[in-house]
């Protein structure tokens, strides 16, 4: 069942969060001050939920209600964290597939991901706590349902993923044209995690570095790349035909 995904007001936005529930963002009106919301910006750098300064006018849009400056959104469904979603998959026979966004910032683009990745069989997709898209009723209604099937957990930094599913055995290829290899060129039948980028960044350099294989789609045309929801649902379809056909065998 979807959960309320909007709360407003100081008190009730730190009573969320102190009762741990899954705050994607918070909106906070400019130059708000008092005891209070400092009180509020404390706890939340504590936690590492990531919030924005905006101008009353915008929060007056997001609701209606007596917002007192601030405004959060609640995700509809429940995150893991990354130590939870390894374990859970932990048992299964077949080899592990998970997803790593690194800053994707569109909702529809993370709801029609979700959606490909549980029709591919990934199982979970690890973002940023901060700068990464929030999952909204928009995100749910793009993934067709997919966002309640499909474990999500979030991390304080895409690198300490990477490093963490390394030490579990787990191969990390990133999704990036800043290499010669192609997505066809690597072996994805062992268990694995691919890193797909931002919508205009890609992905940053630092976890490029990390990656244990970087792997391009080949570009055919005169238009240098694909929307990074296709393009991740070209990478995820590689594993299922490589998967498929060494099972056949």
């Amino acid at each position: 069942m979807e959960k309320t995904t909007q709360i407003y007001g100081i008190r009730a936005v730190m009573e969320a969060i102190n009762a741990n529930e899954p705050i994607d963002k918070v909106f906070i009106q400019k130059g708000l001050k008092g005891d209070l919301s400092r009180e509020m910006e404390t706890l939340l750098r504590k936690k590492g939920i990531s919030a924005s300064y905006v101008p009353v006018e915008k929060l007056n849009r997001i609701t209606k209600n007596n917002h007192q400056g601030v405004v959060a959104n609640i995700s509809p469904v429940d995150f893991l964290s990354i130590e939870e979603l390894i374990a859970q998959v932990a048992e299964k026979e077949t080899a592990p597939l998970f997803l790593l966004l690194d800053q994707l910032s569109d909702v529809r683009n993370f709801g029609a991901i979700i959606r490909t990745a549980e029709c591919t069989g990934v199982d979970g997709i690890i973002i940023q706590k901060r700068g990464a898209a929030p999952v909204t009723a928009d995100t749910v209604k793009t993934s067709a349902g997919a966002a309640f099937r499909v474990p999500i957990a979030k991390v304080d930094h895409i690198k300490d993923a990477v490093f963490f599913l390394q030490a579990s055995g787990i191969q990390v290829v990133a999704a990036t044209e800043k290499t010669d290899n192609t997505l066809y060129e690597v072996s994805l039948s062992a268990p694995t995690a691919i890193i797909m980028g931002s919508e205009d960044q890609g992905i940053s350099p630092s976890i490029l570095k990390a990656s244990d294989h970087m792997a391009k789609l080949p570009m055919l045309g005169t238009i240098g790349s694909l929307n990074v929801s296709v393009a991740c649902g070209v990478f995820l379809y590689e594993v299922v035909r490589q998967r498929l056909g060494k099972t056949s065998k």
